[in-house]
């Protein structure tokens, strides 16, 4: 049967390779429902509550600050090792459309855990929404995508096996879902060593959350912690700083009685 020739996108080719960076990483993944109905009762309080992406990105750069291991990637260059960073860098799948084809861009997020989450969000819908030439990530994927292969190979070569290109390009950990299309899991892969993922609020106010990680940098009992603490940390920290941004009720004044 004859089929027909397509050329591969540059949106596609990044996709390529981005698989082709993220083979050699062993995954392991926890999954497990977890209760948010103290963060779902703090979003109902809101016209319009930051995304769950953003609500995710800060919560998880939250769990890190106390847990260096979460701030932790495995280099080869010069020789194999650990290397620790100060502070988390979430790197968040954006799903976009780029001339009429299905794209995803990988947007960096440095230190979402010092600024406001309303922020966050602000980042992420701009990433939406934007032309894709005023998107900084996208403008530097694009440039990549320019190279001829052997380059672009080689390129990611450096910025995965070298410690500070490799925080400073694929972050300490992402965030992905698939929650805007309906229910499932998605077990990712990346050439970083977290990634987060989760589902759709169910009835009983749980929802679905998968951790993958490289496990030559931790076992599974670290991460299962990082869970419980994760969602201690959405129904503490997250779910008060929304109800904190809750505009205030007008006062009602009372006419003097004469």
């Amino acid at each position: 049967m004859r089929g027909t020739v397509r050329k591969i996108s540059r949106s596609r080719r990044f996709v390529i390779d981005l698989m082709q960076a993220s083979m050699g990483v062993p995954f392991v993944s926890l999954s497990r429902p977890i209760d948010v109905h103290s963060l779902v009762a703090a979003r109902d309080l809101l016209a319009r509550p930051p995304g769950w992406a953003a609500t995710f990105v800060k919560a998880f750069a939250l769990v890190a600050r106390d847990e260096p291991v979460l701030r932790t990637l495995y280099a080869k260059w010069p020789w194999p090792h650990f290397y620790e960073l100060p502070r988390s860098t979430a790197v968040v799948t954006v799903a976009r459309v780029e001339n009429g084809e299905d794209c995803v861009l990988m947007v960096r997020m440095p230190g979402p855990d010092n600024v406001p989450l309303t922020e966050v969000d602000a980042r992420i819908r701009q990433t939406k929404q934007a032309p894709l030439e005023g998107v900084p990530d996208y403008r530097r994927i694009a440039r990549l995508m320019r190279l001829p292969r052997p380059l672009r190979r080689f390129a990611w070569w450096v910025a995965r096996n070298v410690g500070r290109l490799h925080g400073n390009n694929f972050g300490t950990y992402g965030v992905t879902s698939v929650a805007a299309f309906g229910p499932g899991q998605l077990h990712a892969i990346s050439p970083g060593p977290y990634i987060v993922s989760y589902g759709v609020i169910a009835p009983d106010a749980t929802i679905d959350v998968v951790i993958r990680w490289d496990h030559r940098i931790t076992d599974a009992a670290p991460i299962a912690r990082a869970m419980t603490r994760l969602e201690q940390v959405l129904n503490g920290e997250i779910a008060a700083e929304l109800r904190a941004s809750r505009p205030a009720e007008p006062k009602t004044v009372r006419a003097a009685v004469k």
